[in-house]
Formats: C-alpha cells, sequence, structure tokens
C-alpha cells in the first residue's frame, strides 16, 4: 500500500506542476498583452505620445495667431484712431494729396542713341 500510495503521491505532484506551469504560461501571455496593450493600444503610450506632441504643435500655433491677431488689432486701431497713418496709406495707396501740395512728375530724359 505504501507503494501505491508512492505512486499515487507522485501522480499528483506531477499534475501540481503542470498546472502550475500552465497558470505561469497563462499568467505570462495575459502580462504580455497587457504590456503590448498599454504601448500601443488604443490608450497606450504611443497613443500618448502622438496626443502630447499634437497638442505642443496645436499650442505653438495657437501662439503664433494670437501673435498675429494682436498685430491686427493694433492696426485697425490705428486706421481707427491715427490721423497720420490714415494719411499716410491714403498717400501711398490712393495717389491722395494734401491741400496746398503741389505735385511734380519728373521724368527722366533719354541720353543720345548709340550708334
Amino acid at each position: 500500500m505504501s507503494r501505491r500510495q508512492a505512486i499515487k503521491t507522485d501522480n499528483v505532484s506531477k499534475l501540481q506542476r503542470k498546472s502550475r506551469r500552465l497558470l505561469t504560461g497563462v499568467f505570462l501571455f495575459v502580462v504580455c498583452v497587457m504590456v503590448v496593450d498599454a504601448l500601443v493600444g488604443d490608450q497606450g503610450l504611443m497613443a500618448t505620445m502622438r496626443a502630447r506632441k499634437q497638442y505642443n504643435q496645436l499650442a505653438a500655433d495657437l501662439a503664433r495667431i494670437r501673435g498675429e491677431n494682436a498685430v491686427l488689432r493694433e492696426e485697425a486701431r490705428r486706421l481707427r484712431e491715427d490721423p497720420a497713418t490714415i494719411e499716410e496709406i491714403a498717400r501711398r495707396e490712393l495717389g491722395l494729396m494734401s491741400p496746398g501740395e503741389t505735385l511734380f512728375i519728373v521724368k527722366d530724359v533719354a541720353g543720345p542713341a548709340k550708334k
């Protein structure tokens, strides 16, 4: 009987070892799947890094556009309130003159023709 008990105990311990190996394998597989998902899944590390890069790019674009907006706002304010700015644009773009100014048109004289 002791021989049977030894064989039975040996079989039980082999079964326990196989169960442990199987359980360890399943556990390692689940851990690997979780690590891969954490790295490349929808909310994984790679997606987070891409989102952070996109956020930084958009923040830089926003800062640039806000700067342009401030320049345009200042130019609009000068056009509304500063007579010198309005006069300068009228002279440059429309060719207007102030009363009392005299317009001189200077033409280049063609030199003697070379033969």
